[in-house]
């Protein structure tokens, strides 16, 4: 039992914020979080919309404000990218088919050398999917990117090469919605 507590508290810990900066799509975004041991503040934050249909809110915390969308793909440094569902609409199936073509695009169809970390990753969207849920991805140097579900660690994948091409997803040349782009760099 107090194992379990301990493990409650310190995934607590690791999502400590300190207050709202902003409400995107009904979703109160935290002006910081704590994640993978490093502050990080809210870069920027917007919301993925398809058919006129509002998916998910997405949230990009860094560890100082950035615009520079290469720049920050390229950093070997903590960061963060979180994903409010705010939508019925989105399913595991849904989510798994735009995670890998957001992987295309970022990778411009290279996906050969990071591919069973994809795999690895979109492993993670197979439980069922529901509106509220919320998965935080976090880039942790020379660990890979710790990945989150409610605040209930899944899996660690990859390498630096591997954040590049997820953080790629929402922020490359091709990224999922250049609106939700604009608004995670803060623009």
């Amino acid at each position: 039992m107090l194992k379990k507590v301990l493990g409650i508290f310190l995934v607590t810990m690791l999502f400590v914020s300190t207050g709202y900066a902003l409400e995107v799509g009904k979703v109160n975004v935290p002006e910081s979080i704590t994640a993978g041991g490093s502050d990080l503040v809210l870069n920027g934050a917007g919301i993925r919309s398809k058919f006129g249909l509002k998916l998910y809110v997405g949230s990009l915390f860094l560890p100082q404000k950035s615009n520079d969308a290469q720049a920050i793909m390229a950093a070997d440094e903590p960061m963060a990218i979180r994903l409010n569902i705010i939508s019925g609409m989105i399913t595991s199936e849904k989510m798994e088919d735009a995670t890998r073509e957001g992987f295309e695009n970022a990778t411009k169809g290279n996906i050969a050398p990071i591919k069973s970390e994809i795999e690895s990753f979109i492993a993670v969207f197979k439980e069922p999917i529901k509106e509220g849920d919320t998965f935080d991805l976090v880039y942790v140097p020379a660990k890979g990117v710790e990945v989150y579900k409610n605040g209930e660690a899944k899996s660690v994948v990859g390498n630096l090469e591997f954040k590049k091409a997820l953080f790629g997803i929402w922020l490359c040349d091709k990224p999922a919605q250049k609106s939700l782009k604009e608004g995670m760099l803060g623009l």
